[in-house]
């Protein structure tokens, strides 16, 4: 592709510094910029990234003004860096179909929505067909939970289990997401709202989850995910949650509040999914208020011939999930129509050269 990759920002909050810099300097041409924070709005996109970075000529749009933008200027991508959710991002989502502009995003759920939201990523999968243009979730995550344990089980002879955890620091995302997680929560509190879903059948939490009444953990989808990019057939999915805890006090600047040692610093939400072909996921997300000696860590082990276990310690979560997804922008744009997760895509690799001479097809 001859040209610069044209691409909007739709969010420019804590994600948006990198995900404009990073797509930028690797040569995409930016044309539209949206948020709802009165704060950044009518600001060149520049001030978004760093006070002294180069101007942009694009200020940031009202959010309300996206599909009349976006209808008229048509880029080739629209980054996305709002929500978490795959309901919470379909009206973006439908405007970028409708127009036939490939849509990007860092949404969690978007990774792999297809067993937590079918009905919905089924809509979409059909608007991005009909508008031609392709529609699909990144992060970090794509590679730490995705493809380097999918490279890895190259290297095995046999596998007939793959256990994964997940380690993060609730105060680093906000009170929503602490308090989502029941960090200073009662233990009767804890088992009343958050435990409550270890008494279902897996019938009874398939439906609960398919129907948008509870969001599951971040390892539902990726379990999805690994079983379809290794091919693996899933005969069943549950989740379980338990209580972190502590042997001390502890403060929560997030929460305001001391945690009493006991108390439920956090969740640790266990997904175990079951294949056809035998090899079991055990996967679990703890994500607490950290104790002073605690970090966030990613480890991996693949049980059967040879043995392998792989760690990635405080990982910088949010510049790998912003260079993940400007590095997998060439393959969104020459992937097929529709709602296309990553499993589907080639591995992601490191763009040495301006993202536009990565690009090898579909009408551009």
């Amino acid at each position: 592709m001859e040209r610069k990759i044209t691409f909007a920002q739709y969010g420019c909050g804590k994600m948006a510094k990198y995900l404009l810099r990073y797509a930028i300097e690797k040569g995409a041409e930016l044309v539209a910029a949206f948020d709802i924070n009165p704060a950044v709005l009518g600001k060149d996109a520049s001030e978004i990234v760093a006070e002294d970075y180069p101007k942009t000529g694009v200020c940031v749009s009202p959010a309300e003004k996206a599909e009349e933008i976006l209808g008229s200027l048509k880029p080739d991508v629209c980054i996305i860096a709002t929500r978490s959710t795959v309901a919470e991002l379909e009206d973006i989502f439908t405007i970028c179909a409708k127009h036939g502009i490939n849509a990007i995003t860092t949404c969690e759920e978007a990774l792999y929505p297809w067993n937590s939201s079918p009905a919905l990523t089924s809509r979409l999968d059909e608007l991005a067909k009909a508008g031609n243009c392709t529609l699909t979730g990144v992060g970090y995550c794509d590679l730490v939970w995705g493809t380097m344990v999918t490279n890895l089980a190259g290297s095995s002879f046999k596998i007939t289990k793959i256990l994964g955890s997940s380690w993060y620091n609730v105060e680093d995302y906000g009170i929503a997401l602490a308090e989502g997680h029941g960090a200073g929560f009662t233990p009767e509190r804890f088992e009343k709202e958050i435990a409550n879903i270890n008494h279902m059948s897996e019938a009874e939490l398939k439906e609960l989850v398919e129907s948008g009444k509870y969001v599951p953990s971040y390892m539902w989808n990726q379990n999805g995910w690994l079983c379809s990019k290794m091919k693996l057939h899933v005969t069943s999915q549950t989740q379980r949650c338990y209580p972190t805890t502590h042997s001390e006090d502890l403060f929560s600047e997030t929460l305001n509040a001391t945690i009493k040692a006991g108390d439920p610093t956090g969740m640790r939400a266990v997904v175990t999914t079951e294949t056809e072909e035998g090899i079991t996921f055990v996967t679990e997300c703890v994500g607490k208020v950290f104790a002073p000696d605690e970090f966030d860590r990613n480890d991996w082990t693949l049980v059967g011939e040879p043995e392998t276990t792989i760690s990635v310690n405080r990982p910088a979560t949010v510049e790998m999930t912003c260079a993940t997804l400007v590095n997998r922008i060439p393959q969104l744009i020459d992937a097929p129509a529709g709602y296309v997760t990553t499993d589907q895509y080639p591995y992601n690799e490191y763009c040495v050269h301006a993202l536009n001479t990565y690009v090898k097809s579909r009408n551009l």
